[in-house]
């Protein structure tokens, strides 16, 4: 027996797939013209629902050997649930789920997945000392429509009754994925088999827990009608049975069926907007099982179920909707004054909080080679083409490169005028963060430097590269201007989060006005105030630690879940970046630096000018690179 480390709550056991949702909402499936990819497949999204509110989960299930099932993989991971128990098949595609929101009660959905990997699961695929490892299995019903995959649930099951393990069934009745309807009535929920009412009925006495609508109770069982149905399962179990009644919620029974089917426990129920039902059973039973799994009474599992499937059925996707448990205890204490969930900015800045980002950043040490108008004006000065500014970049990268080694913790500011190939250099290096400026150069008020539909440009951005814009903002500007560069920024922030990209935002005070203890943190509150809550911020140095102390006390009281500030360099002499590292030490969130000129100056000049070669130019910035990396780790 494993060590209780490698313990498990729970492993999912069936079908994944990549979800491809329409982004035109009112439309059929025929006129969209983009969509969202996600993790999709009702097991694979509880396994990610559970492992979100806190389970150790597991999904064990085949995937394709090319980038969607890659894809499933590397999401597993981030989401924290294990990927140990996926095989990779070599033979078959990854299943595909492409779906439309036409109005709140048509949604046409194709599955594409005949042959596909996760249907050609088997028994050697189920192995068993890894099942022992999880207190808890859970199969669901499409993987009984095959022999196969059957054949795999069952052994599960006898692993699971063998060792002392729950079984949890969720029925997860899809008629078409039986071969019961067309390929266009991938949303139909119910057609009558006693074919696969016999299949089902097979697994309930083995069953400690069993979830289904009342459309999944009358299959499971074989009847046509919900009372009897309910007494059928319980005739062959006694499991605790969820029976989910959509918007009202859903009553469990722990015992024998009562004449009024209204007498079991009933949860609290949460009245909101439907805007996709797809999904909403598997956040529902994320939530059930993080109460039932960790011993909470019935009411609670029924009313944290109610509360996960309110989120996912008030949002457009399956497994990225499921809340985190900040999220969902936050949401239970607090409430929303909005119908539509995905509508309420705090719940929604939680959400991104705990489950958008993609990695975590402890410490980031960046160097700085954005600057655009710095650059021209050498280039300028030293008889050089502008076009060969983009050169310079990839070099800047290949020795920020050198002296991240690989390590995490490192990054670069990259713009897209001249770093174009330097931005693909920089994404080739696996662990760097890649932050992209979107301002005009010097403009104030602010104005972005491309276009100023700011969404749709960011939109083509890789989903893992970090908005940055700066503002030259004083908290004592002239009303006009302040509210000005407020506006802007608050429409940056409206479309980082559409997008789902992360936002720095870089303010410079002191070329503005004069500055003291209070000039940044009366900034940063009035930013808050406006309800832009970026996950960076890039600050001046302090001029001590007392200031430092007052900006924590502003982000932290404004935002707990940002990840910190960075410190810009202003051109400053290394003697004195390092005396600004120091001033950082006590701060709790200051977390590195983004320094630019300090590092490149120098051996841009020669090298533009052609006194330095690549190597030579390399060298040097990786030196003063090297050399701030190692006063920031000594600044105590």
């Amino acid at each position: 027996m494993s060590g209780s480390d490698d313990r498990l709550d729970v492993i999912t056991i069936g079908r994944a797939s990549v979800d491809l949702y329409g982004q035109q909402i009112g439309s059929r499936l025929e006129d969209v013209a983009s969509f969202a990819k996600s993790v999709g497949g009702c097991p694979a999204n509880i396994a990610i629902g559970t492992a979100r509110l806190g389970l150790k989960s597991a999904w064990l299930g085949r995937v394709g050997d090319e980038q969607f099932g890659r894809f499933i993989i590397e999401q597993m991971a981030r989401e924290g649930a294990s990927s140990e128990g996926i095989v990779v098949d070599p033979q078959r595609l990854t299943a595909l789920a492409i779906l439309a929101v036409e109005d709140d009660k048509k949604f046409p959905l194709i599955f594409y997945r005949e042959d596909c990997a996760d249907m050609a699961l088997d028994e050697s695929d189920v192995d068993e000392d890894f099942v022992m490892r999880a207190e808890s299995v859970l199969v669901t019903g499409t993987h009984f429509s095959r022999p196969n995959t059957a054949a795999a649930q069952h052994r599960a099951i006898k692993i699971a009754r063998k060792n002392g393990l729950k079984v949890i069934f969720d029925i997860d009745y899809r008629p078409n994925l039986w071969g019961l309807a067309g390929h266009a009535a991938g949303e139909e929920r119910y057609i009558a088999s006693s074919i696969v009412s016999e299949k089902l009925r097979e697994v309930l006495p083995h069953c400690d827990l069993v979830v289904g609508t009342e459309e999944e109770v009358l299959i499971g069982s074989g009847e046509a009608d919900l009372h009897a149905a309910l007494r059928t399962i319980r005739s062959l179990s006694s499991a605790v049975i969820v029976l989910k009644r959509g918007p009202m919620g859903c009553i469990v029974y722990d015992g024998p069926i009562p004449d009024d089917l209204e007498d079991g426990v009933v949860g609290q129920g949460f009245p909101i907007e439907v805007y996709n039902t797809l999904g909403a059973g598997d956040a529902f039973m994320s939530g059930f099982l993080r109460g039932w799994l960790r011993r909470e009474t019935l009411d609670v599992c029924a009313t944290w179920a109610n509360a996960c499937g309110a989120f996912a059925v008030s949002r457009l996707l399956c497994s990225p909707e499921i809340p985190s448990f900040e999220e969902l205890q936050y949401f239970l204490a607090h409430g929303s004054a909005e119908k539509a969930l995905r509508k309420d900015a705090a719940l929604n800045h939680i959400h991104w909080a705990t489950t958008g980002r993609r990695r975590d950043f402890p410490q980031l040490m960046a160097l700085a080679i954005d600057h655009r108008v710095q650059l021209e004006e050498i280039a300028d000065r030293v008889g050089a083409a502008r076009e060969r500014i983009g050169a310079f970049k990839v070099l800047a990268v290949e020795a920020a490169a050198q002296v991240a080694d690989g390590r995490d913790g490192f990054g670069m500011l990259i713009d897209e005028k001249h770093g174009r190939e330097a931005l693909f250099a920089a994404s080739k290096q696996e662990k760097f963060w890649i932050g992209r400026p979107v301002e005009q150069p010097g403009s104030r008020p602010l104005t972005f430097e491309f276009s100023q539909d700011i969404g749709s440009m960011l939109v083509e951005w890789p989903v893992d590269h970090c908005i940055k814009c700066l503002a030259f903002y004083h908290p004592d500007d002239a009303d006009a201007l302040r509210e000005e560069q407020i506006e802007t920024l608050a429409r940056l922030y409206d479309a980082a989060r559409k997008v789902g990209r992360e936002l720095l935002i870089e303010i410079i005070a002191g070329k503005a006005g004069l500055v003291d203890d209070e000039t940044v943190p009366r900034a940063l509150q009035a930013i808050y105030d406006r309800g832009i809550k970026p996950d960076w911020w890039k600050l001046e140095p302090q001029a001590g630690a007392s200031a430092w102390a007052r900006i924590d006390e502003v982000i932290e009281a404004n935002d707990p879940y940002c990840r910190g500030v960075v410190l810009l360099g202003l051109e400053a002499p290394r003697e004195e970046l390092e005396a600004a590292f120091a001033a950082t030490a006590g701060s709790r969130t200051v977390k590195g630096f983004a320094v630019g000129r300090t590092i490149f100056a120098s051996a841009a000049e020669a090298w533009l000018g052609g006194a330095m070669g690549d190597d030579e130019a390399v060298a040097d910035m990786a030196e003063r690179f090297g050399e701030l990396v190692d006063a920031w780790g000594a600044r105590g």
